[in-house]
């Protein structure tokens, strides 16, 4: 995509009390500049920032489009908001309300004084679960439309989306109640699921798996170590009855290969056609294939 068309997505949308002007320039999203920045709580005496990318030409008052938020990786305890720039501008010129949000992660100290069996992980999810809420609270403001909200992340970003949407628990007591964070669609980027989360049931995604889980894709590289995770968890899914999982393998890659060139454009081409078929998304991807040939490969 043009930078010309990121920037006139990137300026397009609708306007909310509580706004703050964006950094500048990340590691991971240089090639896109940020969304517009909206603070959706604050957290451990912080705000927490989402940034949002509205479609070309969007009208809030005309127009209740899809939305999508993605939540970066970075172990639970880094990352930023950068990791996700090119994905949101790319999704929002294709028509979605598209955000990008932080959330609290403890540092050694914070982590050290947690009581025994309760992960650092915890807060993360609880913050993510907020920012799905502020989300469909402000459909109107954003015009989207809350009962078409997908959901994902990267690594760490993909396990916090999952438990934000599949735990019950884990609430922030100051969110509004009569909202919920189901979503329709997951897209995940070698989400991580560590087996050494089964000592905090909370965070445990083996502990919340459902059949009826919403239409998901999931890309990883076939060389990632933390597909090992991830293969109990599918397997799990599998023995459960459900068939909404499409898996698509990058052959040779480990993690994070979805971050950059060319596997950035061929994951997004995938995630584009995944939405469409699920009537999220119209048309054809705008990206086009690299014509150094890496193809990512379907599984059963």
């Amino acid at each position: 995509m043009k930078l010309l068309t990121i920037l006139l997505v990137a300026l397009g949308g609708a306007s909310i009390a509580a706004e703050k002007p964006a950094k500048k320039k990340s590691a991971m999203g240089a090639d896109a500049p940020p969304g517009k920045v909206y603070i959706y709580k604050e957290s451990a005496g912080k705000p927490r920032q989402m940034e949002i990318y509205f479609p070309p030409n969007h009208d809030p008052a005309k127009s209740k489009v899809p939305g999508m938020i993605l939540f970066h990786g970075g172990g639970w305890g880094g990352g930023s908001l950068g990791q996700f720039r090119i994905a949101c501008a790319y999704f929002a010129s294709r028509g979605l309300v598209c955000a990008t949000a932080e959330y609290q992660m403890l540092g050694k100290a914070d982590t050290a004084k947690l009581p025994a069996g309760e992960s650092r992980k915890r807060v993360c999810v609880t913050d993510a679960k907020s920012a799905i809420r502020w989300f469909k609270q402000h459909a109107v403001e954003l015009g989207l439309d809350p009962q078409r909200i997908i959901t994902g992340g990267g690594s760490a970003g993909g396990h916090i989306s999952a438990l934000s949407t599949m735990n019950p628990g884990l609430n922030d007591p100051a969110d509004p109640k009569d909202i919920d964070t189901s979503v329709v669609a997951y897209v995940w980027f070698n989400p991580a699921f560590a087996p050494d989360d089964d000592k905090d049931a909370e965070i445990d995604i083996l502990r919340h798996l459902k059949a009826d889980l919403p239409p998901a894709i999931a890309f990883f590289g076939d060389m990632d170590g933390w597909k090992k995770g991830w293969d109990v968890a599918h397997a799990k899914w599998k023995s459960l009855g459900t068939k909404a999982i499409d898996l698509q393998i990058a052959p040779g890659q480990s993690h994070s290969f979805f971050n950059k060139g060319p596997w950035q454009t061929v994951t997004l081409i995938a995630a584009d056609r995944f939405l469409v078929q699920h009537g999220l998304l119209s048309g054809e991807p705008t990206q086009t294939m690299p014509a150094s040939g890496e193809k990512l490969v379907p599984t059963p």
